[in-house]
């Protein structure tokens, strides 16, 4: 009974929050072109943000708790309040990953159908996406245009933080990379859904939550990408534009 007490504690002291990059430096305009940022319209009328990625020029990744009606994806963008030389495609279908769990935030993914093809330039180019034959990733950047400091806005150009993974049995439980530390996703929404970007260039997760446990470390957690290859290239393939035509 008394560890069960103690269980419950724990649970209620680890604060879970959706996943923003707290800290980092501006990035070199378009040096991720891979990068998308999403315009999610909201129920109340509201339009909340997330990151996202380019997997290929019909669909998109980013977290499955950036789900939202009618979402737009600008895509080429470095400064969000410059808009000139963008291009902006509605989502026509969202693929959340069945299995999404809201309250712990596992299995946090899911594929994007953009209603046309994006076009393909120097500023907009897809990632490679890692799968289990690439080695395990140390040091990854992760970009967004989160809050970075300690006000709520978010950034107006695109950021970049630098992490390195720690091993955990949670993280491992969770089909999650982990890091830990002050530079991490924040406790406010804005990044989620971006790619963690690995030694060799591939994306091998996606921004996803954070927690803080009762000893006040701070762990963020990114969904595993080569742990949902099967799914997410089985959801491609029979959903592209090419097999409806």
């Amino acid at each position: 009974m008394h560890i069960h007490c103690e269980l419950v504690i724990l649970l209620l002291a680890m604060t879970g929050h959706t996943g923003k990059i707290y800290g980092g430096h501006e990035a070199v305009p378009h040096s991720r072109p891979y990068i998308v940022f999403l315009e999610r319209m909201m129920v109340n009328g509201k339009t909340h943000h997330c990151g996202g990625f380019l997997l290929n020029e019909e669909f998109v990744m980013t977290a499955a708790h950036c789900d939202a009606r009618h979402p737009n994806v600008l895509l080429g963008l470095h400064n969000f309040k410059k808009k000139e030389n963008i291009q902006t495609i509605s989502a026509v279908k969202l693929f959340p990953y069945k299995d999404y769990d809201p309250a712990e935030f596992r299995n946090d993914l899911m594929l994007i159908k953009l209603s046309s093809k994006a076009t393909l330039s120097s500023n907009v180019r897809p990632i490679t996406l890692a799968d289990h034959k690439d080695p395990a990733p140390e040091s990854c950047i992760v970009p967004g245009w989160g809050r970075h400091d300690q006000t709520r806005h978010m950034s107006v150009v695109l950021r970049e933080v630098n992490l390195t993974l720690i091993s955990s049995e949670s993280c491992e439980e969770h089909n999650s990379y982990c890091s830990e530390g002050e530079k991490r996703p924040a406790e406010v929404s804005g990044d989620s859904g971006g790619p963690l970007v690995c030694e060799n260039g591939k994306a091998y997760g996606v921004v996803s939550s954070y927690k803080t446990t009762t000893n006040g470390q701070k762990m963020s957690y990114f969904t595993k990408i080569s742990d949902y290859r099967e799914w997410i290239d089985c959801t491609m393939k029979y959903n592209s534009l090419q097999k409806n035509l």
